[in-house]
């Protein structure tokens, strides 16, 4: 589908299946992080964006407790459940993950957020038919969970009227569906660009607090381009839940040196200075490296939007370029792919930064490339990725798009 046909499109579709016209159309993004990686989690500042290309829904109330799912990408039958089913109402032994339940389900992200509006007290007087559609390239680390998760609370809210939830909450509700219901330990930041996004604005978060500013994505004569891999790796998820597990022993043994929690709040609250006169109590080289991480790539966003504010996009750059460094050799997140388009990339005249993105093992690369040599970018990484891989990236050149909201 065409952007701009997709919400007839799904129209129609909800009908074919359906039966009848939904009650509304609701559109939530997708999003890039330009930098600040495995921050989010560690109380650190991230600067992410939403984007143009997200997940869309097309639903309806019904008089019963069934709720239908359906999606035009997965083009399986429906899936239909009861707000009264028990695995809606998991008792805290465990997440679906833990609990064998169901793993490996899409529906499980859109049935974790009714889970998670219902512990917030946010019961649902009826049922729902739903049918979502998503424009997000599969595997490329570009939040479709997030927007999935993001989305079906704006549907619940707007459906139902529950006009407590306010749009911050459908990050937060969306990030505890993911965390305690399907058993991914993610941070906020998807979730809260999702929600939160604005069109040409990037958002500077404290994850640790969730304040937060948006800063106008003022590039000049330069474009963000998203290059897609085309490779997932499996170890993503464990792999993942492993990184912030050691990011948390390596918070309890500085917290332990420094005279207690108050002290270091969170690996977020260290400077790099501050980090490396106590970084001596982990005995653990790796754990060490983990936590440097954390501590240096929260300071180099902090850095990176200062240089943006200033129009000092040369900085921006470079601290992209340290940015994925970071993650390649101390957080190892990366990938032999994404090692090589992020090499090959800067070797190109005009690319003023290039990264990956995105969770790791496989998915995107963001890069910031000047528009004059947006086509050589393109075809000089194309050709050299395919000749060494024998796959074909992808490439998306992208603007900031609008959070969560209602199409009609």
């Amino acid at each position: 589908m065409e952007r701009k046909d997709i919400p007839e499109e799904l129209k129609q579709k909800f009908i074919d299946l359906y039966g009848c016209a939904p009650d509304g159309l609701f559109f939530a993004p997708g999003r890039v992080n330009l930098i600040g990686e495995h921050t989010d989690y560690n109380g650190g500042h991230v600067f992410p964006c939403a984007l143009t290309i997200g997940t869309y829904a097309a639903a309806k109330k019904r008089d019963d407790r069934k709720v239908r799912f359906a999606s035009v990408n997965i083009r399986s039958s429906v899936t239909e459940i009861s707000l009264d089913d028990g695995e809606l109402h998991l008792d805290g032994s465990g997440s679906l993950k833990e609990l064998g339940l169901g793993a490996n389900d899409w529906t499980n992200y859109p049935k974790g957020v009714i889970w998670a509006f219902a512990e917030a007290g946010e019961l649902l007087p009826s049922g729902f038919d739903i049918l979502y559609f998503g424009n997000i390239p599969a595997g490329s680390g570009l939040s479709s969970s997030a927007s999935l998760e993001v989305l079906t609370g704006l549907v619940l809210r707007e459906l139902f009227a529950l006009n407590d939830v306010k749009q911050q909450d459908l990050a937060v509700l969306g990030q505890r569906a993911e965390n305690v219901y399907v058993g991914m330990n993610c941070g906020i930041m998807d979730q809260f660009a999702s929600a939160m996004g604005r069109e040409e604005h990037a958002i500077f978060l404290d994850t640790n607090t969730l304040e937060f500013a948006y800063a106008p994505l003022v590039l000049s004569d330069a474009k963000i381009v998203i290059t897609n891999s085309k490779v997932k790796h499996q170890l993503a998820s464990s792999a993942y839940n492993t990184r912030r597990s050691e990011c948390e022993k390596a918070l309890w043994i500085l917290q332990k040196a420094a005279g207690g929690a108050e002290k270091i709040p969170s690996l977020g609250s260290l400077t790099p200075h501050e980090f490396e006169e106590i970084r001596g109590a982990i005995e653990d080289p790796v754990v060490k490296r983990r936590a440097m991480h954390a501590v240096c790539e929260n300071a180099r966003t902090i850095q990176a939007v200062e240089s943006l504010k200033a129009g000092d996009l040369r900085t921006f750059g470079e601290l992209m370029n340290a940015s994925h460094d970071s993650l390649q050799y101390d957080y190892e997140v990366s990938c032999p792919e994404i090692d090589y388009l992020v090499a090959e990339g800067r070797r190109i005249d005009g690319v003023i930064g290039t990264r990956i993105t995105g969770g790791g093992f496989g998915g995107c690369t963001v890069s910031i490339v000047k528009t004059d040599a947006l086509e050589t970018f393109q075809q000089v990484l194309s050709s050299k990725y395919m000749e060494k891989y024998g796959l074909a990236a992808e490439f998306y050149v992208v603007e900031a798009g609008a959070g969560a909201h209602r199409l009609s």
